[in-house]
């Protein structure tokens, strides 16, 4: 078995917006907000010690999500500690669209790698992207968890590959987060199993554009974040937020649900940050956020 590193091992995970608006369950992007992941070998049990978004509802046992990854990063490099100690220091939001359970999930991995010695010969980077697409359930938050940057993801044939791409300096995102949560089971459950030819077709050529406009041409990006697809049948769960999507993109904004919402996301540049940030709903939490073009690091 892999010896383990002595002392303690601090590894930080960015939040990330899937979807962005056309690229449903391919596309997302990295954002400069970072949960923090500390643990240390121990000679028994497990302590998990919560602070922050969801320090309220987490479990503090071998349920917890990110204890989940741990142990699958663990038994991937052919080892499992006797026990250790979990700190996580959460300012992702739960059940709000920003990718909270990839980063959970993505950040659990990186830190059992980076708790054995010689873990990185082990479990390289796409290894671990692999493992948590597979517990995830879909690739589009976990790409840019573990990469940074905007990604492209998906499933070849029971495969999951991820790409990262350039992005236009000039992009920068506003993030309006509600104050009630909808769990992403629930906004999935309202999609339909099935939509027009039209509605795909539509949304296949606005996902190209996106990859485009994102990469050199942000002044296609109102075009290119236009949806058919997934977000107008995810308004009852999130009416508020599809209006301020509509009110935005009326004014020239490319808005869109971030992930499975309820969280609205706006591509945007500099210049535009303060009027965004004005026109945010009361109580709501909106912050200007950069593109993070690091993915999961060991500080």
């Amino acid at each position: 078995m892999a010896p383990f590193v002595e002392g303690p091992v601090t590894v930080s995970v960015p939040a990330t917006s899937a979807n962005l608006g056309p690229g449903f369950d391919a596309l997302g992007l990295a954002l400069s907000s970072r949960d923090e992941l500390t643990a240390e070998v121990t000679a028994g049990g497990i302590e998990v010690d919560v602070r922050g978004c969801g320090a309220e509802d987490v479990p503090r046992d071998e349920s917890h999500l990110v204890v989940r990854a741990m142990r699958m990063g663990f038994r991937a490099m052919g080892t499992e500690p006797q026990g250790f100690t979990l700190e996580c220091k959460n300012v992702i939001p739960h059940t709000r669209g920003m990718g909270s359970s990839s980063a959970a999930i993505v950040g659990g991995l990186v830190l059992a790698r980076a708790m054995v010695a010689g873990g990185q010969l082990l479990l390289d980077d796409d290894a671990i992207f692999r493992l948590a697409a597979g517990l995830e359930g879909h690739p589009d938050n976990v790409a840019p968890a573990m990469y940074g940057g905007f990604t492209i993801a998906g499933d070849d044939n029971g495969r999951w590959f991820a790409l990262k791409m350039p992005v236009d300096p000039r992009v920068t995102t506003v993030t309006f987060v509600p104050t009630e949560p909808v769990a992403t089971k629930v906004a999935r459950g309202l999609l339909p199993s099935s939509v027009p030819h039209a509605a795909a077709a539509a949304n296949a050529g606005r996902a190209a554009l996106l990859v485009a406009a994102l990469s050199s041409r942000p002044d296609w990006l109102l075009t290119a974040t236009e949806d058919k697809l997934h977000q107008d049948y995810r308004e009852p769960a999130m009416p508020e937020s599809l209006a301020l999507i509509r009110q935005l993109r009326a004014d020239g904004f490319p808005a869109v649900v971030s992930g499975a919402g309820p969280t609205v996301l706006a591509l945007t540049d500099l210049g535009s940050v303060d009027e965004l940030i004005q026109r945010s709903p009361a109580g709501w939490a909106t912050r200007h956020l950069l593109i993070d073009q690091d993915g999961a690091r060991v500080e």
